[in-house]
């Protein structure tokens, strides 16, 4: 019997090394004994996290302005015609009039990240007042302005004042 192994010299993984407070130290550590996980992987999750994070946030960011951008420049370029043309739909929230939770029971793309969204995960489907069809979000694209009206936002001073 032979065997054949491949060998990569270059290691997937780098050392990071980095200061961090004394109290923070203190609080990664005993957030890995709790979990029962090395510190460094701990750390690693935390920082993989909050890129994903970042990156997202800077996504959605980007897509809302330039759907907003665009919806000024066709305002401005707007000029009146005898023969009024059905509103074409660039921006994929261009005449959404509400936007409806679901649940999904087969795979899907979030129309402004394009994400995957694995059936059996929530989603919402952003409904358009010209008759066009409707496009699914993930939760995390939901605009800000339907998150809170949805209640996925609310600050925790509102929730305590309404249960006074």
């Amino acid at each position: 019997m032979c065997y054949i192994f491949f060998v990569s010299d270059e290691k997937k993984e780098k050392v990071l090394h980095t200061r961090v407070p004394a109290v923070l130290e203190r609080e990664l550590k005993d957030l890995a004994k709790n979990l029962r996980l090395p510190v460094s992987r701990v750390v690693r999750t935390i920082l993989e996290d909050a890129v994903t994070t970042v990156d997202r946030i800077g996504k959605r960011a980007n897509t809302e302005l330039t759907g907003v951008a665009s919806l000024f420049a066709e305002e401005g370029a707007a000029s009146p015609s005898p023969s009024p043309s059905p509103p074409s739909v660039s921006h994929p929230l261009k005449n959404v009039i509400g936007y409806q939770a679901l649940r999904l029971v087969r795979d899907g793309e979030c129309a402004l990240s394009g994400e995957r969204l694995p059936r059996g995960s929530d989603a919402y489907l952003a409904i358009r007042s010209d008759g066009a069809p409707g496009v699914l979000l993930s939760p995390d694209c939901l605009p800000m302005s339907a998150r809170q009206a949805l209640g996925l936002d609310t600050p925790t001073s509102q929730n305590t004042k309404e249960e006074e």
